[in-house]
């Protein structure tokens, strides 16, 4: 099984949904990062995978990706300097964990549609959406090897 089938039709597109969800409320950027593997620790990847997609270059900073590596059953988010400078210390602990329930039960896309609602729910509110902002990266699903 590839990355690229790893959710299923409807499974993508509630997925991407959540991500315009969340993003109508808040001038943040929310990406989702598949890999099939992950070589090493995987916020080391995110780390990598969170520059490679440029998600450091939005105008406020504001950027959460999600990286899923799929056969290795490990995952991770990063937020940008932005957000990392204003959320409690324990905000992505709390959204993993909430994340992981879901993935224990086998619901990958209810988990990462979760993990998205709880990330916009906080960008919103520290990062209200403008009137004039720009979406300044794509909404749909990264996918690696």
């Amino acid at each position: 099984m590839g990355v690229a089938n790893f959710f299923k039709k409807e499974e993508k597109e509630k997925i991407i949904q959540a991500i315009k969800d969340a993003e109508k409320e808040t001038s943040g950027e929310i990406r989702l990062h598949l890999d099939l593997r992950c070589k090493g620790e995987a916020l080391e990847q995110v780390v990598k995978m969170f520059e490679k997609l440029k998600m450091n270059e939005t105008q406020l900073r504001n950027g959460t990706l999600i990286y899923l590596a799929v056969t290795d059953h490990k995952f991770a988010i990063f937020g940008d300097e932005g957000i990392n400078e204003i959320v409690p210390d324990n905000f992505w602990e709390d959204v993993k964990e909430e994340m992981r329930e879901l993935f224990v039960k086998g619901q990958f896309a209810d988990g990462v549609a979760r993990g998205i609602f709880l990330v916009g729910e906080k960008l919103k509110e520290f990062f209200p959406y403008q009137e004039d902002d720009i979406n300044e990266l794509p909404d749909d699903i990264s996918m690696g090897e």
